[in-house]
């Protein structure tokens, strides 16, 4: 049950419009505003505005709240539509290829071969090892992978780097790699972002979310293929 929570939770987060993917599961759950607010303690006015945008989104720990009560309250009628989202979540694996190394690899090193320029956290680069890297394509992965299911990206452990294709301006996959980190308890030793055409452009949220996580962020440029052959020397 926790982890249809945290998926849930994640997804509202994670959504371009928080208040209209609250709404959405708040409907799919059958709740009223009024019953949610009674069972928060909260008015119905107050969910109404952050359903209408009129309210900044609250943080992912009053979401994760907000949707446990609707899980409850699904609950306390017998729990019908707990019972069916949980067999439609699953990770989707084409959504990430994982990668392992038979010993660490530096940081810098790491960095070095893929030409990516470090845009926060680049006095951790030295001291960090890289035990295996996961390639995401961050669509497929925030949109089909619950976050429950977020540390089958760490393979076999996490001490490895994340990097994530199909970016535009890095906060998604800041994002998530937080939220990944709330709920299972795991963070990557390193991000790297594929995609944008000039680190100039990364996100000021993804910088700051690396830095307060202490993870080194860097953009690489180079196309995704020669990333994967510039790193298959580290396999062998």
């Amino acid at each position: 049950m926790e982890k249809l929570s945290v998926t849930i939770a994640g997804e509202i987060t994670l959504s371009k419009d928080p208040g209209s993917s609250m709404k959405k599961w708040r409907e799919i759950f059958g709740v009223s505003q009024t019953e949610l607010s009674e069972y928060l303690n909260i008015s119905p006015s107050t969910i109404s505005d952050y359903e209408g945008g009129r309210r900044k989104s609250p943080g992912i720990t009053v979401i994760k709240r907000l949707v446990d009560s609707l899980i409850e309250i699904d609950k306390s009628r017998g729990g019908k539509v707990v019972k069916q989202l949980m067999k439609d979540f699953s990770a989707k694996e084409e959504a990430f290829d994982i990668h392992e190394f038979p010993k660490n690899v530096s940081g810098t090193e790491f960095a070095s071969r893929i030409e990516a320029k470090c845009v926060a956290n680049p006095s951790k680069l030295k001291n960090t090892k890289i035990y295996g890297y996961t390639l995401i394509d961050s669509i497929k992965v925030i949109l089909d992978v619950p976050v429950h299911e977020y540390m089958q990206l760490y393979g076999k452990t996490p001490e490895r780097a994340l990097i994530f294709e199909k970016v535009e301006n890095g906060r998604s996959p800041m994002i998530a790699v937080k939220i990944s980190r709330l709920s299972t308890d795991m963070k990557p030793a390193m991000v790297v972002l594929h995609g944008p055409d000039n680190p100039e452009k990364i996100d000021k949220v993804a910088i700051k979310i690396a830095e307060s996580e202490k993870i080194p962020l860097l953009v690489t440029m180079i196309p995704k293929e020669e990333i994967a052959e510039k790193l298959e020397e580290f396999k062998n």
